[in-house]
């Protein structure tokens, strides 16, 4: 199991617990065995450790970390694997801290595309949820936690301050830097989403993965399900395409699944297996480059 003691986060996924403070659903929780306020829920100001976090991020992401962590992962040459043998991998991840379940990560992968499955939507909807954490493997090939989770932005241009800790920033390099720190940066206005960098982390890594596999929605569903300051707070709309407007809805559609589907109700993973192994074989190869 991969050691926790030098990352900022308690747990891998206090990132998400600090999403339910922020982003509160109150009408939705699909396929959800309990009531939204049972989960974790801050008080005005998020653990100390959260904000070491955001720190650690904000100030690391750069144009030029970006550059070199996708010269380096995007080689694809970590491993050569199937997506269940990719999800037994990353159940190494189990974290013991996480106060809103017991469950592993192949199990909160199978609680999300189960209330998915539930709601009677397309299979690849489906698929989409069983895989949309699993760059988070990211963390088992020696990235640190600041690289792998978080709310995702755009590097290269202004930061908006929609981004949660904007103050942070003030130590990124990038912002001090006239290429960076306009509101179009490196890019032109209405440029579209796919010719942007996007924050390096477990997102863009699996969206990379998938991208000859998936259709469109569901490759925007894995790429921007943590890009809050777009699909909730309504930042970088000068840079967005009307392909984006269009997955937009798939995202928005898609995020309350991720966010509110979290139980301590099991589901039986042996039992599940055989839909999924099926499902699975329907759209990616036995095998594949991580």
């Amino acid at each position: 199991m991969i050691s926790k003691s030098d990352n900022p986060l308690e747990s891998l996924d206090d990132w998400e617990d600090d999403l339910l403070r922020r982003y509160p659903d109150p009408d939705r929780e699909p396929g959800n065995g309990k009531e939204r306020d049972s989960f974790r829920v801050y008080g005005d100001e998020a653990p100390e450790h959260v904000r070491e976090f955001y720190r650690q991020n904000h100030e690391y992401q750069t144009v030029e970390f970006n550059l070199k962590a996708r010269e380096r992962f995007l080689s694809r040459n970590q491993r050569r694997m199937g997506i269940w043998e990719a999800m037994e991998f990353l159940n190494t991840l189990v974290d013991e801290s996480d106060p809103d379940t017991n469950l592993s990560q192949i199990e909160h992968l199978l609680q999300t595309s189960e209330a998915i499955r539930e709601d009677g939507h397309p299979r690849w909807f489906v698929l989409t949820g069983l895989v949309h954490d699993l760059g988070k493997i990211l963390c088992l090939f020696g990235e640190p936690q600041w690289a792998v989770t978080g709310d995702t932005f755009v590097v290269g241009c202004k930061h908006p301050d929609s981004i949660v800790y904007h103050e942070f920033f003030e130590k990124n390099p990038d912002s001090n830097d006239p290429r960076f720190n306009s509101s179009d940066g490196m890019y032109e206005t209405g440029c579209g989403l796919d010719n942007v960098y996007l924050s390096w982390g477990h997102d863009e890594y699996m969206y990379q993965v998938c991208k000859d596999f998936l259709p469109d929605a569901g490759l925007a569903m894995i790429r921007y399900h943590s890009f809050y300051p777009w699909h909730t707070d309504g930042s970088y709309q000068y840079l967005m395409n009307d392909h984006d407007h269009e997955m937009l809805q798939w995202v928005k559609l898609f995020n309350p699944y991720d966010l509110y589907s979290k139980s301590d109700d099991p589901p039986c993973v042996s039992e599940l297996r055989p839909y999924y192994e099926d499902l699975i074989a329907e759209f990616f190869p036995s095998k594949i480059d991580w």
